[in-house]
């Protein structure tokens, strides 16, 4: 019996040790500042000898300036993650300014004054659960699931997102499924689309 208690609490010390190992790493000192000359490889950035730790190392300027909107979308991000702030370094969290040109839209991407914003639940439900933000309003997105924001005000708008992620990176999906290099087979997307393939090289040739 007792054999059998220790193998039990050996294997949920190894699913935990899984899930930890799955996440982003979790700092175990003061802080752990990104060193961008590291070689190493890793999952996130090797540490910078905290005697070299300057105060610009945990500072960002700049999130006051609206982003340009003038492209086809109308919209713009401004990313603050630890690229931009190094002392981010296994924090896991980022942050995000997104300026909206009148109708402008962050298209449909999966890693956020007058907002539509929308996400869709996975399947087999695939609900799409939207709502209209006022000045002041929050919204989360569940983590993983495709997600969008449209400005649907005659002026222009600004949101302020923070991410469970210091690198977050972005996936927008039509580019991702249309625009790959090499492409996807026009086979593959017709019938997965259950479209023609005409619709499917008109897509690509856009992206």
């Amino acid at each position: 019996m007792a054999h059998r208690i220790a193998f039990l609490g050996f294997v949920a010390l190894a699913v935990c040790a899984s899930l930890s190992l799955a996440a982003e790493p979790a700092s175990l000192q003061d802080f752990c500042v990104a060193d961008a000359s590291g070689n190493t490889l890793m999952n996130g950035m090797a540490c910078k000898n905290p005697a070299m730790v300057q105060a610009s190392d945990f500072a960002f300027s700049g999130l006051h300036i609206p982003g340009n909107t003038s492209d086809a979308m109308g919209f713009r991000v401004t990313l603050v993650s630890m690229t931009q702030i190094p002392g981010l370094n296994t924090l896991r969290i980022s942050l995000v300014r997104v300026d909206y040109a009148p109708w402008g839209i962050v298209p449909l991407h999966t890693h956020p004054r007058s907002l539509e914003v929308g996400f869709v639940t996975s399947n087999p439900g695939n609900r799409h659960i939207t709502k209209i933000l006022k000045k002041g309003d929050v919204f989360v997105f569940p983590v993983g699931l495709i997600h969008y924001q449209r400005n649907i005000g005659y002026g222009n708008a600004v949101a302020i997102a923070a991410l469970s992620s210091q690198n977050p990176g972005v996936i927008t999906i039509a580019n991702t499924v249309f625009g790959s290099k090499p492409d996807i087979s026009t086979d593959l997307l017709a019938k997965a689309f259950q479209v023609d393939k005409s619709a499917v090289w008109q897509l690509q040739a856009k992206f």
